[in-house]
């Protein structure tokens, strides 16, 4: 790679990850050498790009006026880079995505090892997020895709890949669980733990539909600490079906009166520069 896009490369990564340190670990320089990088290019650009401080890195006014550029011109080699691959099968590259736990534990697996099979030379950065955070990835161009609850951003292109049926969670021997299907009103009466984070409220959604208001004691996008204490009977909850896949919690699953659902898909930014190994992989998940 040209030196300077080295530099641009080094102020990305610091930018990233927030940290000097750790951006060396990510391009495989050391800490010296991303920090000697970046301060090349603010002497040549005769600006202050990043703030330093005990907590890490962040960006300048300055910074932030520029990095849109800075990223512009890194997406625009990586494209390059991924069409000159192409003239070779693909045979390396990188696919940057991101996703949440529940699709990065049940769904991913099986795409990436059929598209590790036919493209053994690939690359893939997995970036683990909330849906708000997912959707700026997607925006700025952190990331190449990413799967979202739908619909999201109209900008975005889309692909729908499955539906998720909510689910109410309750502990073992819990008077509700003799009952096949539980209604909303019923979790009320009770602790709730919700699982929530950001703007995209799906758990919510399904009590303000009827007009309900849960008992809510505890608030995490952590689905396992929600499994967890409803199984030590702290409360109950409502999680995804996907997550609820291989569990070792002792826990009861049932599904609610009135039945609701998420649909969860793939977005990217589309259009003409979409980078072909990106195309090449939506071309992999299916419904």
């Amino acid at each position: 790679m040209d030196i300077n896009l080295q530099k641009l490369e080094a102020l990305l990564a610091a930018v990233d990850t927030g940290s000097i340190t750790a951006a060396g670990e990510k391009l495989s320089y050391s800490q010296s050498g991303v920090s000697r990088m970046i301060g090349d290019l603010e002497r040549e650009w005769g600006v202050n790009l990043l703030e330093r401080d005990k907590r890490g890195v962040r960006l300048t006014s300055d910074g932030e006026r520029l990095i849109p550029r800075v990223r512009a011109v890194c997406q625009e080699y990586a494209r390059l880079m991924t069409e000159v691959d192409d003239l070779h099968g693909l045979r390396t590259g990188k696919i940057r995505i991101g996703t949440f736990s529940s699709i990065a534990t049940h769904y991913l697996p099986d795409i990436l090892r059929a598209f590790r099979r036919d493209y053994p030379g690939m690359e893939y950065e997995l970036l683990l997020g909330d849906y708000t955070e997912i959707e700026d990835w997607i925006r700025t161009g952190r990331v190449d895709l990413g799967f979202l609850r739908l619909p999201t951003d109209p900008q975005f292109s889309t692909r729908k890949i499955l539906q998720d049926e909510l689910m109410a969670i309750l502990p073992e021997g819990h008077s509700l669980a003799e009952k096949q299907r539980v209604p909303a009103s019923a979790l009320c009466d009770e602790p709730f733990m919700l699982l929530e984070k950001g703007a995209r409220a799906e758990v919510s959604n399904v009590f303000e539909r009827e007009g309900l208001k849960p008992n809510v004691v505890f608030t995490t996008w952590d689905d396992y600490a929600v499994l967890s204490m409803v199984e030590s009977g702290l409360g109950l909850s409502i999680l995804p079906s996907l997550i609820l896949q291989r569990i070792d919690y002792h826990v009861a699953i049932r599904g609610l009166e009135e039945p609701a659902y998420r649909d969860i898909g793939v977005a990217w930014k589309g259009g003409e520069d979409t980078p072909l190994a990106v195309e090449r992989f939506l071309s992999y998940l299916h419904e």
